[in-house]
């Protein structure tokens, strides 16, 4: 018999974007941290292809890198669980980094902490609001320049603001649906695949 499991219910906000980008999410405490930010990445709808950190309190934890031999860069977030963590740090927030060229910058926090029984999936989107920004767009100043030029017909960039975002591009869309599809694909590719008989 399987135990119950101990999960966390987080709250992921995107720094300095309006209108607002949330999610919220539920995660065992015991998922490294690796996976954390794969499903961080689902969650907001990112594509994964820059560098990213999980930063808490004065602490880092990201890709494994094996040319810091001097120990001054992230730790290696495949070793350390997101309980391990936050029991280290005694932190109830931290902040989440993608793509430092563009300086995406999220705040995590804390909602609470639950138990799931035994067999029920404990890693899944519960909510989601505002969608992602583009990769590569500028960061948060630069998708401020891309929407007021998407929503301004006047606006000399209109145009390429329209070939960026597309021209059903809603601010304030409600992507649930999709981020929590997402999550599930992620978490489907860590499921143990059966052993093949010889």
């Amino acid at each position: 018999m399987t135990a119950d499991q101990k999960i966390a219910r987080l709250k992921i906000a995107l720094d300095d974007v309006e209108p607002k980008v949330e999610r919220w999410i539920v995660v065992p405490l015991r998922i490294r941290l690796d996976r954390l930010h794969e499903v961080l990445q689902a969650a907001m709808g990112w594509t994964n292809s820059h560098l990213w950190e999980i930063r808490i309190r004065n602490l880092g934890w990201g890709p494994a890198d094996p040319d810091n031999l001097f120990g001054d860069g992230p730790l290696d977030a495949r070793k350390t669980t997101l309980q391990q963590a936050l029991t280290q740090t005694g932190a109830k927030r931290f902040t989440y980094l993608y793509d430092f060229g563009d300086g995406w910058s999220h705040t995590v926090k804390l909602d609470r902490f639950e138990t799931l029984p035994a067999g029920i999936d404990a890693t899944f989107l519960a909510y989601a609001k505002g969608p992602c920004p583009p990769e590569d767009c500028g960061g948060p100043f630069g998708y401020a320049d891309l929407v007021q030029a998407y929503t301004d017909p006047a606006d000399e960039s209109h145009h390429d603001a329209l070939d960026i975002l597309g021209t059903r591009f809603n601010p304030i869309a409600d992507p649930t649906t999709d981020r929590y599809d997402a999550i599930q694909r992620v978490v489907g590719r860590w499921a143990r695949k059966p052993r093949k008989s010889r």
